[in-house]
């Protein structure tokens, strides 16, 4: 019963630092905060003492409300309650007067599904757009660069360029497209999203050729990266989604790093077949 009460204290906590970030929904995150403290209190009558909240997970998920938005770490917690309500079902067979609790957490998880909406979520599809593109044509040019040039700035300078115009003509496109459609959403906003998030994908994946100084270690390390963005996004796609994770890294990263792949044969055929020594 400690450990229940532990997790009602944090989640209390959480719930009321997250309700300082939530603009509208505020009432409804400190109603679920005060809640989860009855349940801190309920559990209590039976320890008979005082139990200090997770710290840590306190810090973390109002990190990642700081990080991946409001929503991602509303969807998180809503898993939580779900998962609440499980426990709290097995509980109540052996304790008096858990059952209102398991009423509770319904309610909460409820709540948390009306809040979820976010302006950045609306536009997730030009955020992918943005990702996916950049992934896939800055992996490959990099590769095929690496191995055509084997000049660790050299690279990191031309795929700078490269991404950067390429970052610009995918913002120009997505106002196009979205300019030609009949939507709520803005196409201003949605080029800004799909040309931020390509430029920042950029940004990390040159960012090792300009600090090493060998430019195949520099390409493993870009890769590496790669894999490393591919694993934060789905993930953060698959909680505020509720889509997949394995499926959907499986797929974006074969596509990443298959094109790498196959660009950096390309760049080591074009090298011998044409004779060029940079």
């Amino acid at each position: 019963m400690v450990d229940f009460q532990k997790s009602e204290i944090t989640e209390h906590h959480v719930y009321k630092g997250l309700a300082k970030l939530a603009g509208d929904n505020r009432e409804v995150l400190e109603r679920i905060s005060e809640g989860e403290l009855r349940h801190y209190r309920f559990w209590k009558k039976f320890t008979e003492e005082e139990v200090s909240p997770d710290r840590l997970k306190i810090l973390k998920h109002l990190l990642l409300s700081r990080l991946f938005g409001l929503t991602f770490t509303i969807k998180l917690m809503e898993r939580q309650e779900k998962y609440a309500q499980d426990v709290y079902e097995t509980i109540a067979r052996k304790v008096p007067g858990a059952d209102w609790i398991i009423r509770d957490e319904k309610d909460h998880e409820e709540k948390l599904i009306k809040i979820v909406r976010e302006e950045k979520l609306e536009y997730i599809g030009s955020m992918i757009l943005g990702l996916n593109d950049a992934l896939v044509e800055l992996t490959g040019t990099l590769a095929g660069l690496t191995f055509a040039f084997q000049n660790s700035k050299l690279v990191g300078l031309a795929g700078l360029i490269t991404g950067i115009a390429a970052s610009l003509s995918m913002a120009s496109s997505e106002y196009l497209s979205k300019k030609s459609e009949v939507s709520d959403k803005s196409p201003l906003k949605a080029s800004f999203y799909t040309g931020a998030v390509y430029l920042l994908t950029v940004s990390v994946l040159v960012a090792p050729f300009f600090f090493l100084g060998n430019s195949f270690l520099a390409l493993a390390v870009t890769v590496l990266d790669a894999v490393l963005v591919i694993v934060v996004f789905t993930y953060f796609l698959s909680v505020v989604r509720d889509l997949p994770f394995k499926k959907r890294f499986i797929e974006m990263a074969s596509i990443s790093l298959g094109v790498a792949g196959a660009s950096f044969l390309i760049g080591m055929a074009l090298r011998f077949l044409m004779g060029i020594e940079v």
